[in-house]
């Protein structure tokens, strides 16, 4: 077994000791994506160190291993998903998730969206070495305004912290669906919450956790 297989078997264990995650789901999903290759290669030997890393010098950063599986289960997944991101990074969380929303019978699909062109052509990249393009379609583009085209979605995720729900994302939110995101403003904690749409006006909403993320670019961001 290699250096980075021993790491990442390492955390798992660390994450079930601490019941920081309860959904096997989410840990089958954890194991299947190899991590150091959504990373720059003069970061690959860090991957299963369990905090966020840049990636290259776009002001970007792929969040720390914890938080990637936290989401995980945070969405609620179920095979057969169809899910949007908001800010797709290097593409390691759509990937995740893409492998989190596959079994044997149904297949979901993950639409990721990326304002920073460079990291729409290495998220796209990553995706397609690691043999996820077929489950996920990674789209440039100001993510608070969402993707129209291939809505309703089950679950929307953003990736970076922005001041409240954006009214796009949430249209585009089925009915019963589930959106999660890092709420508040930059260079502070933030709040991360899960808002669960009741009906095409109304939502319910639930604080998860205290988190820190990049702030949250586009129209409706900071």
């Amino acid at each position: 077994m290699s250096t980075l297989h021993q790491a990442k078997d390492r955390l798992i264990q660390n994450y079930k000791a601490r019941g920081l995650v309860k959904d096997e789901l989410a840990f089958r999903a954890f194991k299947e994506v190899p991590r150091e290759m959504f990373l720059p290669e003069n970061s690959r030997s860090s991957a299963y160190s369990d905090h966020p890393l840049p990636l290259m010098n776009t002001g970007q950063t792929i969040s720390a291993p914890h938080m990637t599986i936290m989401i995980l289960e945070y969405l609620e997944l179920t095979p057969g998903l169809k899910v949007l991101e908001v800010g797709a990074g290097s593409g390691y969380q759509a990937v995740l998730i893409a492998a989190a929303i596959t079994s044997s019978d149904e297949v979901g699909h993950v639409y990721s969206l990326e304002i920073v062109p460079e990291l729409v052509n290495y998220a796209r990249k990553n995706i397609e070495e690691t043999g996820y393009d077929d489950r996920v379609t990674v789209i440039s583009g100001d993510g608070t305004l969402g993707y129209e085209d291939a809505s309703p979605y089950d679950r929307i995720i953003l990736t970076a912290a922005g001041p409240e729900l954006p009214p796009p994302l949430f249209e585009q939110l089925e009915i019963g669906g589930l959106l999660v995101m890092p709420v508040g403003t930059p260079r502070m904690w933030q709040v991360m919450t899960k808002f669960r749409k009741t009906t095409e006006t109304d939502f319910s909403q639930e604080v998860l956790s205290s988190v820190a993320f990049v702030p949250l670019r586009g129209q409706y961001g900071i």
